[in-house]
């Protein structure tokens, strides 16, 4: 049950996160210290890195995931952690030589004004579907902790993350550093060492989940799970989705890594060439445990809860309705577990580290949002404040209205989908100009852009077979390459 001490320290978490943010922000003192971090050690790159990637996708979502899915949900860590794997060991050292200061301005400098304009509206999509993403997540936790009902807890957050922005800036997306990854990473394992315990270990995890269906027979009949063959294949199958859906997926998640601002420039923040590689290589490492714990999670409450949409259909099952716990839904797994298997002290500052790494998260994605619309699609060069803040409010007004339309995705869903239209957009665009300067004419990048993007979302939209990202990496590589056999013109 939630106590006051939950309460308590969920504040208190939040609080100290903000203050420790705000007194980072002191040392700042110039716009090459804001951009770069004050030339980065190692460690601190792979916080900038995890601080990305360990949010409410990595935690929240990956413990839904593993409720509906099992073992399969452990793609979204692996895949985001291969990413950075390469990252380090392909692309640091082409990335820092490079001097740039966004991926858009390597695209700029290689194919000119247009591609930039192009790359920029494209990923536009990405960076507006993680933020509905981030709202969902950010509802979960509204709803776990107060009781909140799904619409106005979708709208309180919103409207958090709205907060965050106009009276934080920039600091807002950053706060807590290196702090608030260590409290969350350590925090997850923590809530995985309690499944292990609770469960009895993977085998005992695997039995109770067999047990669950086999005891609940309306359920089984539900999902089509009436064999013990059926549920393992489902809960204990890495590729339980399809080989290729699966694989497919990864690929999205290795590529839109590469593909997203906030990796690159982790690497641009780094010292050295030595030590933007160490803090990749530490973060590739370190991720996937998380996904680890928050995968043993879902399972574990896949095993002792129902959804209220199931529970409405299973309400003539005794022992189903009498003995199982209900969820709003399947992604209150990760806040409800925390909330009522671990301590009100661990309990409470792990939920305080999330909200805030979430609302911290949502505030960065939207404030890059607003930059695109601002500077490449109204092409303003006023700094103006009002403009800004009335882009956010728009933006942020859109965003809930998707995350009210499409609450019951699946968040790492949109995960998939919000990497995939980066990696789609930019990828051979931007391997092309890291490897290949010169070559490839502006056109075949823009081709590539606008070909990569609409077959995705022609996929996904169409339910065509395999993971809509490899329709969408095809597309663009036949629109580049016959470029290979032209002579680039100068940027235009």
């Amino acid at each position: 049950m939630i106590t006051a001490v939950h309460i308590v320290l969920v504040t208190v978490t939040v609080a100290a996160l903000l203050l420790i943010g705000v007194l980072g922000g002191r040392h700042v003192k110039d716009a090459r210290s804001f951009t770069t971090g004050g030339r980065a050690g190692g460690w601190m790159v792979c916080g900038i890195i995890m601080g990305t990637l360990v949010g409410g996708q990595s935690t929240v979502g990956t413990s839904q995931m593993a409720f509906s899915y099992g073992l399969s949900a452990w793609w979204f860590t692996i895949g985001t952690a291969l990413g950075t794997l390469v990252l380090a060991l392909a692309l640091a050292r082409p990335l820092r030589r490079h001097r740039a200061v966004t991926l858009n301005e390597v695209v700029a400098h290689e194919y000119g004004p247009v591609a930039e304009r192009v790359g920029s509206v494209l990923s536009l999509l990405g960076i507006f579907i993680s933020i509905v993403a981030q709202i969902l997540a950010s509802t979960a936790l509204m709803t776990a902790l107060f009781g909140l009902r799904g619409d106005c807890a979708t709208f309180l957050s919103a409207l958090l993350i709205v907060l965050f922005i106009l009276f934080g800036g920039i600091q807002s997306a950053g706060i807590g550093g290196m702090v608030k990854v260590g409290l969350l990473y350590f925090s997850c394992m923590a809530a995985g060492y309690t499944v292990w315990r609770l469960a009895g270990g993977t085998s005992g995890l695997t039995a109770s989940i067999c047990r669950f269906f086999t005891d609940h027979g309306t359920l089984a009949r539900h999902y089509s799970l009436e064999s013990i063959d059926s549920i393992h294949q489902r809960y204990d199958n890495l590729l339980a989705h399809g080989t290729l859906k699966d694989l497919g997926g990864c690929m999205s998640l290795i590529l839109g890594v590469l593909c997203t601002q906030t990796y690159a420039q982790a690497i641009w923040a780094a010292r050295s060439h030595r030590a933007a590689r160490q803090g990749a290589l530490a973060a590739a490492l370190l991720t996937p445990l998380i996904g680890v714990a928050c995968t043993l999670v879902g399972l574990y409450m896949r095993s002792h809860y129902i959804t209220a949409d199931e529970a409405s259909f299973v309400c003539g099952d005794t022992p189903t309705a009498a003995a199982m716990g209900v969820l709003a839904d399947s992604s209150m797994a990760f806040p409800v577990f925390i909330l009522h298997k671990l301590s009100p002290w661990m309990g409470g500052v792990i939920i305080g580290t999330l909200f805030v790494t979430i609302l911290g998260g949502g505030s960065g994605l939207a404030l890059g949002a607003t930059t695109i619309v601002v500077r490449d699609i109204f092409s303003s060069s006023r700094d103006s404040l009002t403009l800004y803040r009335s882009t956010v409010l728009l933006i942020m007004g859109s965003a809930t209205a998707a995350a009210l339309l499409f609450r019951e995705t699946l968040i790492n869903e949109l995960g998939f989908l919000s990497l995939g239209l980066r990696a789609t957009a930019l990828v051979f665009p931007l391997l092309c100009a890291l490897a290949f300067p010169g070559r490839f004419r502006h056109g075949y990048a823009v081709a590539s852009m606008l070909a990569g993007t609409a077959a995705m979302l022609t996929a996904h939209l169409m339910h065509w077979p395999l993971d809509p990202s490899l329709w969408g990496v095809g597309a663009g590589l036949i629109a580049m390459l016959p470029g290979w056999c032209r002579k680039a013109n100068p940027p235009c």
